[in-house]
């Protein structure tokens, strides 16, 4: 069986805000988080968003990771580095992680293949799955989730609402 989709803590939070967690059902079938990512989640943050349509999605695999080696986490938060560490031992190329320091470091170190939750959304469009893109973001930013201005503006560029 090949590896699905493997999730940073992130990205789930991300969609779930917007009601659109499922997305990543639809477009992967399912994803893998590791122990270190299920343990951040369950946690909740300063506020708990998304925790509950987490526990509910019986498609999300907790995975254990393994040893996350002491470099990787000199430079990345856990989740992080779970996330690649878990790639590499199930020898999976595609991981789903918006931190720009982790995503680099996933693709130029590691060789992955990285999306981000933007990604996501532009793909759903394209799939027919959404409407727009643009709405999506607003309710995330609204919500306390950080996406950079010129991720957004590519975004709806890709997306045709620019």
């Amino acid at each position: 069986m090949t590896p699905p989709l493997i999730s940073n803590t992130g990205p789930i939070p991300a969609l779930s805000i917007s009601g659109h967690l499922e997305l990543i059902k639809h477009l992967y079938g399912g994803i893998w988080v590791p122990d270190a990512v299920d343990c951040e989640l369950r946690q909740g943050g300063r506020t708990g968003i998304g925790l509950s349509d987490y526990l509910k999605a019986n498609w999300i695999e907790v995975k254990h990771q393994g040893k996350i080696d002491p470099l990787l986490l000199s430079q990345l938060d856990e989740g992080e580095a779970a996330v690649i560490t878990l790639a590499l031992k199930s020898n999976s190329k595609l991981v789903l992680i918006d931190e720009r320091k982790a995503r680099k470091i996933a693709r130029l170190v590691y060789g992955l293949n990285v999306i981000g939750t933007v990604r996501i959304l532009i793909d759903s469009k394209k799939s027919g799955m959404i409407r727009n893109v643009e709405e999506i973001l607003k309710i995330m930013q609204e919500n306390g989730y950080w996406i950079h201005d010129d991720i957004i503006e590519y975004a709806l560029k890709v997306a045709g609402e620019k």
